[in-house]
């Protein structure tokens, strides 16, 4: 047990945007000081907001630079975890991801704040890096399981309960990390797992009902009306465009580019194009189903 008493309980937000640089760097030091206890108490979904919120305010660039720490953490120690501790691991990945959508989501999803994370993620030393052997590939698994799962959280918006729409996330930008990923992995294992757990299943929330089945059993539960906050408040970096089927073909064009791209490595390249003329011809079909009905 951690004998500092300062490490059983993290510094409350205020004192990390406190105006006075002595309070901020000691909330800081705390903060540094409970993270790294492994008997620190549990942290309710209420507190953990008020943590990020201070943190966010403490400054922006301290954020992705907490977050650039966490990932190298977690790949550097990912190896020796009690497997009977696992489980406890994962559900604090999945509270990074959803904790850094809002703080992505509070910077109104702008170029800047996106590039910034999405480097922390592919980078050397990054989860998802696709070219470092040193991430484990099971920790690239579990990103891809959780991460539309928590950007459809994030997204949620109860009309009833508040006037404000969310900013729209541009998808695009969202899911580069995971199209890197699908570019440039030597394994079929990776490839298939982020394709089955972000790709088709996205494309398929934007895809027209009936147009395409479900790519498999296993992520059916992720199809549509499961992922409807992510069509209904998304959007595509280039264009003002919101509709669910112009982000559709937006998203299968951006799959074309990243599979043109020179380093995209060629069998990869084959199957991203196979999968973008799959799902092009679908909506197609769909386009003349609607019009043979609406000419009848």
């Amino acid at each position: 047990m951690a004998s500092s008493s300062a490490s059983q309980t993290p510094p409350l937000g205020k004192y990390l945007a406190s105006t006075d640089k002595k309070t901020r760097d000691k909330a800081v030091k705390n903060l540094a000081a409970f993270l790294s206890d492994p008997d620190r108490p549990h942290l309710s979904d209420h507190e953990m907001d008020k943590l990020w919120k201070g943190i966010f305010y403490y400054q922006k660039v301290a954020s992705f630079e907490f977050l650039g720490g966490f990932w190298r953490t977690i790949v550097r120690e990912w190896g020796g975890i009690d497997r009977l501790r696992m489980d406890k691991y994962y559900m604090l990945i999945r509270r990074f991801v959803n904790a850094s959508f809002r703080l992505l989501m509070r910077c109104d999803w702008d170029f800047g704040s996106l590039q910034t994370y999405n480097d922390i993620l592919i980078r050397k030393g990054g989860p998802l890096c696709p070219d470092d052997n040193r991430v484990p590939p099971s920790l690239k698994y579990h990103l891809a399981d959780v991460y539309l799962e928590e950007l459809e959280k994030v997204l949620a918006w109860d009309s009833e309960a508040t006037d404000e729409r969310p900013p729209r996330a541009p998808l695009d930008a969202v899911i580069a990390p995971f199209l890197t990923v699908l570019a440039r992995t030597s394994s079929n294992h990776t490839f298939e797992r982020v394709m089955s757990a972000v790709l088709e299943p996205l494309i398929q929330s934007l895809a027209s009902p009936g147009a395409a089945e479900p790519p498999s059993k296993k992520r059916r539960r992720l199809l549509g009306d499961e992922l409807s906050y992510i069509a209904d408040n998304s959007c595509i970096s280039s264009s003002s465009t919101v509709d669910k089927s112009s982000l559709h073909r937006a998203l299968l064009n951006h799959v074309f580019s990243v599979a043109s791209e020179q380093d995209t490595r060629d069998w990869n390249r084959r199957r991203l194009y196979k999968f973008w003329k799959s799902n092009l011809e679908d909506d197609h079909d769909d386009d003349r189903a609607r019009g043979e009905v609406d000419g009848s």
